[in-house]
């Protein structure tokens, strides 16, 4: 964990000096006229280092609170190491595709036209909640 903070140390300053260079060479290229100059870039930039000096400081006092390296942290560590419990998923359920298709349709209906959301809302509701409720239904009922 130590390292992925110290990654996006390097990627936030990265980012940070990538901003100034943008700003710096924009500015030269359209001669520092106010009305010309280009500032999405700079601001993309400068708050995509921000975003990396969040997650570094994040991962940061996460790695000194858990008081030690963690079991994948350590070089000479196994998968079976760490906690294998990583959630229970179903392989044979439909809904995350009908809930994929169904969100399809929403954002093409926000592209194309609204009528088609209206279509896909509604779909996207059942497959959500088919989706949440698949365990209390039929053969996997508990």
């Amino acid at each position: 964990m130590r390292t992925n903070a110290n990654l996006f140390w390097i990627l936030g300053a990265f980012f940070l000096l990538s901003a100034a260079a943008y700003t710096i060479w924009v500015g030269i290229t359209v001669g520092w006229n106010p009305d010309h100059l280009e500032w999405v870039g700079t601001v993309a930039m400068t708050l995509s280092a921000i975003l990396a000096f969040f997650l570094a400081f994040y991962l940061g006092r996460t790695h000194s609170a858990q008081g030690g390296e963690l079991a994948q942290d350590s070089l000479t560590a196994d998968i079976d190491d760490d906690d294998p419990e990583l959630g229970h998923f179903s392989p044979w359920s439909w809904w995350p595709l009908t809930l994929g298709g169904a969100l399809a349709l929403v954002f093409l209906g926000l592209a194309v036209g609204p009528w088609i959301s209206f279509i896909g809302g509604p779909l996207a509701v059942i497959a959500i909640i088919g989706w949440n409720y698949e365990y209390y239904r039929n053969n996997f009922a508990r």
